[in-house]
C-alpha cells in the first residue's frame, strides 16, 4: 500500500510498479471513469514505455479505450482533458511518471473527469488492487493521437504577441520531458534561447531533475551569467519551474506576486509553506489571497472551488485558471513570465520593493510513515501549554500541519504526504528571531518525538 500517496501513485520500478501490479491499477481505475476514452502519456524514464504496456492491458480488460499519446510533459497530459480528438473528448487521462523522484522510481497521476484523482480516492484503489487475485486477458489497443503538437500550436497561437522579443533566454530541460515541446515553441516564436540537457533521457545522466535544489540550477546559473538576461528550469515532467535573474532565485510565492501584477482583481491561492510577504502584498493590492494545502491536488481542486485565478507551491508548481484551464504547467508559466518582461515588468526591481525577510529553505525532519501524522498531532497538544521560553505565539494556522504566526514571523511544521518526513520552514524580519522560531520549534518536535 506505500505505492499509494496523498497525490499519486509512486514507487520503484519492478520491485513495486511491475506488470502484476500495474495491470491490477489499470483494471479497478478503469471501473472509476464513467467514460469509455482514457487518454494515457509518459515520461523519458527508460522504464515509462513498458508500465504503459501494463497499464493499457489493464484499461482494456477493464472496458476502456486508451488514447496514446506517447512521451509527453505532464501539462500535455492535462491539456487533452480540455480537448476533442476525432470528435472525442477523453474522460480520463493518466501521466506515467516519477516526476523528480530519483530515476528507479516512476508513478501515475490521475485525472478524471478534469479533476485530479487523489487522496481517499487513491487509497480506496489501492485497497481494491490489493483485494483482486487477477486481471482478465485482452489484446492490448490503442489509438494513437497527437497531443503535443496540438499543445504546441496553442501555445506559440496564445503567445503569438511574444513573437520575435529579443530577451536572451537561457533554460535548462534536466534531460526531463520539457524539450519534448518547449525548444519547438521557442523556435516557432522566433525567441532568442540557448537551452541545456534538452534531450530527454531517464537516467539524467547530468543532474537530478529538481529544480528547487540549488545544485541542480549551477550549470544554468552559469550560462545566464555568460549569456542570458533570464533563466529557466524545470523539473522531470515539466510540471514546475524555476526562474532565475542575474540577482535572484525567485521562488513560486514571489512569481505568484509578479503574476497578480497584470490580473486585475485576482484571487490568488498559496500553500502553507507561501511567504506571509506574498499574502500580505496581495491584501494590500486589493487582491483576495488564500492560504491552503501543500500539494498540486488540493490546489486545483481549491482553485474550482473558489474560480481562483492563480494558485503557486514555493517549490515552483505554478496554476493558471486565468486565461488557461486550471492545473500547473512550467511551460505556460514560463511564457506568462516573459509576457511580464515584454509588458516592461523589471522583476528584480519589484522584488526589491518587497519588504526584507529572512526565510529558510525547506528543512526536513527525518521520522517514519507511522509517525508522522502522530507527532503532528502531538506538536499541535504541546502547543496549548507550550514551554515557558517559547517565542509568544500570535495565532496558530491549522489548514496543513501547524503554521505558527510569531510577533516577528512565522514557523511551520507540516508532514509530507510523500515522503517519511516533516517539513520546516521559518520566516522573520530578522535574521535572529528566523533562528529563535526554528531553535523553539525544533526543540518542540524533539518534544513530540519523545513522547510517543
Amino acid at each position: 500500500m506505500s505505492i499509494y500517496r496523498e497525490y499519486d501513485i509512486r514507487g520503484i520500478y519492478k520491485k513495486e510498479l511491475n506488470e502484476q501490479s500495474v495491470t491490477k491499477i489499470g483494471y479497478v481505475l478503469a471501473s472509476k471513469i464513467k467514460g469509455e476514452y482514457v487518454a494515457v502519456g509518459y515520461d523519458a524514464r527508460i522504464h515509462s514505455p513498458i508500465l504503459f504496456k501494463y497499464l493499457v492491458a489493464g484499461l482494456n480488460a477493464g472496458g476502456k479505450k486508451v488514447l496514446d499519446m506517447g512521451l509527453v510533459p505532464t501539462p500535455v497530459n492535462y491539456f487533452t482533458n480540455y480537448q476533442q480528438w476525432d470528435g472525442i473528448t477523453p474522460s480520463a487521462s493518466v501521466m506515467i511518471t516519477g516526476s523528480h523522484n530519483p530515476s528507479q522510481y516512476n508513478g501515475f497521476k490521475i485525472t478524471i473527469d478534469k479533476a485530479p484523482f487523489f487522496g481517499e480516492d487513491i487509497y480506496a484503489l489501492g485497497h481494491e488492487c490489493e483485494a483482486l487475485d487477477s486481471v482478465p486477458k485482452t489484446d492490448r489497443k490503442v489509438t494513437k493521437i497527437d497531443a503535443k503538437s496540438r499543445y504546441i500550436d496553442y501555445m506559440v497561437e496564445q503567445f503569438a504577441h511574444l513573437k520575435g522579443m529579443d530577451t536572451k533566454i537561457v533554460y535548462d530541460c534536466g534531460n526531463g520531458v520539457a524539450g519534448v515541446v518547449l525548444p519547438e515553441i521557442f523556435d516557432k516564436l522566433s525567441l532568442n534561447t540557448k537551452g541545456l540537457y534538452i534531450e530527454p533521457d531517464g537516467t539524467f545522466p547530468n543532474h537530478h531533475p529538481d529544480p528547487s535544489v540549488a545544485k541542480n540550477l549551477e550549470d544554468v546559473k552559469a550560462l545566464l551569467a555568460k549569456e542570458g538576461d533570464i533563466a529557466f528550469a524545470y523539473d522531470g515532467d515539466a510540471d514546475r519551474i524555476a526562474l532565475l535573474t542575474h540577482k535572484n532565485n525567485i521562488k513560486g510565492d514571489m512569481m505568484a506576486l509578479l503574476y497578480a501584477m497584470k490580473i486585475q482583481n485576482p484571487t490568488i491561492i498559496g500553500e502553507v509553506k507561501c511567504s506571509q510577504v506574498m499574502y500580505d502584498e496581495l491584501e494590500k493590492r486589493g487582491a483576495k489571497a488564500v492560504m491552503y494545502k501543500t500539494g498540486h491536488s488540493n490546489l486545483k481542486v481549491k482553485m474550482q472551488e473558489l474560480d481562483a485565478d492563480l494558485a503557486c507551491e514555493v517549490s515552483g508548481h505554478i496554476f493558471f485558471k486565468h486565461r488557461y484551464f486550471g492545473y500547473d504547467d512550467a511551460i505556460y508559466a514560463t511564457l506568462r513570465m516573459l509576457e511580464l518582461v515584454q509588458d516592461g515588468v523589471e522583476l528584480d526591481v519589484e522584488l526589491e520593493k518587497l519588504p526584507e525577510v529572512f526565510a529558510t529553505e525547506e528543512i526536513k525532519v527525518e521520522t517514519t510513515e507511522q509517525e508522522k501524522f502522530l507527532l503532528i498531532d502531538k506538536i499541535k497538544e504541546l502547543l496549548k501549554n507550550p514551554p515557558k521560553e517559547f517565542p509568544a505565539i500570535k495565532d496558530i494556522i491549522e489548514v496543513d500541519g501547524v503554521r505558527i504566526n510569531f510577533e516577528n514571523g512565522w514557523g511551520l511544521v507540516r508532514a509530507s504526504n510523500t515522503t517519511p518526513v516533516l517539513v520546516t520552514r521559518f520566516e522573520s524580519t530578522s535574521k535572529e528571531d528566523a533562528q529563535k522560531y526554528e531553535d523553539a520549534l525544533n526543540k518542540l518536535i524533539q518534544n513530540a518525538k519523545d513522547a510517543l
